[in-house]
């Protein structure tokens, strides 16, 4: 992890407001409550993200499997980073009932890496989806996994699954990794994307990125590109926020104005979807946007697709 900058921090601008409820709303509490009582992590509490009281209140979370400690430091990200602990073989269960007493109608899981497990979780997240299925058949499943670092057939595994969505974020741009996603490689994301689809055509495919962390307009189109490139349907392009001292700065907040054009021009791309704004993030909004995605290969195939 990137340590302590000695550069002053960024204010942050006034389009960067998240509205604090002063008193928690019904549904935030019963998110809330029903996370905890099943054991259950979720990334919008371990990830500190800005959104949390928004989709808690609407009855929507991004469960994290695979416990709450990862085997790696990225320099934007606020879990904790240690030994994990044995993977909890009761976990997709739990999650499937969750699912099914919220009602939701699209669920996004996601996990911490494992880089210490053989398969990096990739059997847990099938066991998850069909958990999920099982117990709420009519929820639609989106998975946001990690790259498994070369684990032979971890890609393949997830993907023969079939979940409705696989979601896997390329985070920055190709010459920014080492500082920001040391371990992990970008052409290694690519590939894994473009591998989902050789497995499961009909999957739609997903990626993001964020924005602030010091990468060049040039670069940003260069890799969505690289993302259509791989036959990636669509494409989430958010602000970074830093979450502690301890992270990486922010170099610089990119206006709405900016966000929208770059928009866009990622329409223009062939995206089936794309959100591009201040406070997108990867989960934010995805039931949302998952039906406008599947309405749009509906109406309008393109060459190419399935």
């Amino acid at each position: 992890m990137t340590s302590a900058s000695t550069e002053p921090p960024l204010r942050k601008p006034p389009w960067i407001r998240v509205r604090l409820r002063s008193v928690p709303s019904p549904g935030y509490e019963r998110t809330r409550d029903l996370v905890r009582s099943m054991r259950l992590h979720t990334v919008c509490e371990e990830a500190a993200c800005p959104n949390v009281g928004e989709c808690w209140s609407a009855g929507h979370a991004t469960v994290m499997i695979l416990g709450e400690v990862c085997t790696r430091a990225c320099a934007f990200c606020n879990v904790r980073t240690g030994l994990p602990a044995a993977v909890d073989p009761h976990e997709p269960e739990r999650l499937g009932a969750a699912v099914a007493e919220l009602g939701l109608r699209h669920v996004v899981v996601t996990s911490v890496d494992r880089d210490d497990l053989p398969d990096g979780g990739a059997a847990h997240f099938v066991r998850s989806l069909e958990a999920i299925r099982l117990a709420s058949p009519g929820t639609t499943v989106e998975l946001l996994t990690p790259d498994f670092r070369r684990k032979p057939g971890a890609v393949d595994t997830v993907a023969a699954a079939r979940p409705d969505v696989y979601n896997h974020n390329v985070e920055t741009v190709p010459r920014l990794y080492r500082q920001v996603r040391p371990g992990a490689s970008y052409r290694e994301s690519l590939a894994l994307l473009a591998r989902v689809k050789q497995i499961a055509p009909g999957v739609f495919t997903k990626s993001g990125l964020m924005l602030g962390l010091g990468e060049e307009r040039a670069e940003v189109l260069a890799l969505l590109e690289d993302l259509r490139g791989a036959d990636v349907d669509f494409v989430t392009i958010g602000q970074y926020l830093r979450p502690t001292p301890r992270h990486a700065p922010v170099r610089r907040y990119w206006t709405p104005e900016e966000f929208a054009l770059l928009g866009r021009e990622a329409w223009a791309m062939g995206f089936l979807m794309v959100s591009s704004s201040p406070m997108t993030r990867s989960s934010y909004h995805a039931e949302r946007d998952f039906e406008r995605l599947r309405a749009r290969r509906e109406a309008t195939p393109l060459p190419g697709r399935s």
